[in-house]
């Protein structure tokens, strides 16, 4: 592919790149802004999703040979001066890649457990709408092999911009959808054969001891007021004990204990 060189900051082929911290609020009409190496890199290898343009710092450009090759043949490359490229994205841009993907139509719950294998973990997120705890529980969720990843109608984008570059691209990767109804949701779990964990400081069963079955979703909530009660009453349970006095993690964090133990433990009477 040939570059193109813009030295407009206001050419009309690049608009999707101006004032990038404003549009994060503003909302992008079904586009996403991938940003940095790793996850130019994924946006282009897994295919999950189409990558609209790229726009790269010139000095940048030539140590993306491998990546750029795996892009289709159209897909335009522009090129751009540092004092350029600040002035589209409204700041400095000190990593010098980014990309525009497209969202696509969003994936139902149900087709997307109705696609996952017979042996499964999936995390399900509720309330969580900070994008760095987002961004990070993804990142685990990439790093531990779940299968999948379901939000509640207010948790916030995993597709936000710094909630993409958070997760090192993990949010272009692992399969995510969103729900609405929470009640319906678990009662749809459990048709498809999932035990359902909730992860609270109150739980009854310490996490060291709770064996997984075959399939398994596990529930984080937001930090401070955690999963809602009435959804607490309706799940298993169980916790990451700590030293006396402290009772809470990042829920982050305690996303990556919580994977860690139930990606490494065997089914009971399976090697």
């Amino acid at each position: 592919m040939d570059p193109i060189r813009i030295d407009d900051p206001q050419d009309p082929r690049v608009a999707a790149y101006l004032d990038i911290r404003e549009r994060d609020l503003a909302g992008r009409q079904g586009r996403f802004v991938a940003e940095g190496k790793v996850v130019l890199d994924l946006l282009l290898s897994t295919g999950r999703f189409a990558a609209e343009s790229i726009l790269v710092l010139e000095n940048r450009l030539a140590g993306l040979d491998n990546i750029l090759s795996k892009a289709p043949a159209d897909l335009p490359v522009y090129v751009a001066t540092s004092a350029v490229m600040d002035a589209i994205a409204g700041f400095h841009m000190h990593r010098g890649i980014l990309a525009i993907g497209r969202k696509g139509e969003p994936q139902p719950a149900e087709a997307l457990l109705d696609g996952l294998p017979p042996r499964a973990l999936v995390v399900v997120l509720v309330g969580i709408a900070n994008h760095d705890n987002v961004g990070s529980i993804f990142r685990n969720a990439a790093a531990f092999g779940a299968d999948a990843v379901l939000l509640d109608a207010t948790c916030c984008d995993p597709l936000y911009r710094k909630a993409i570059r958070v997760s090192v691209g993990a949010a272009l990767k692992i399969p995510f959808a969103s729900f609405s109804d929470t009640a319906g949701f678990t009662t749809m779990l459990a048709r498809r054969g999932f035990e359902q964990f909730a992860l609270s400081p109150r739980g009854r069963t310490d996490i060291r001891d709770a064996q997984r079955s075959e399939r398994l979703a596990l529930y984080l909530g937001t930090e401070g007021e955690g999963l809602p009660g009435n959804l607490l009453a309706r799940l298993h349970n169980v916790r990451i004990t700590m030293a006396e006095g402290f009772d809470s993690l990042n829920v982050a964090a305690a996303s990556a204990i919580a994977l860690h133990h139930f990606s490494a433990r065997a089914i009971p009477g399976k090697v």
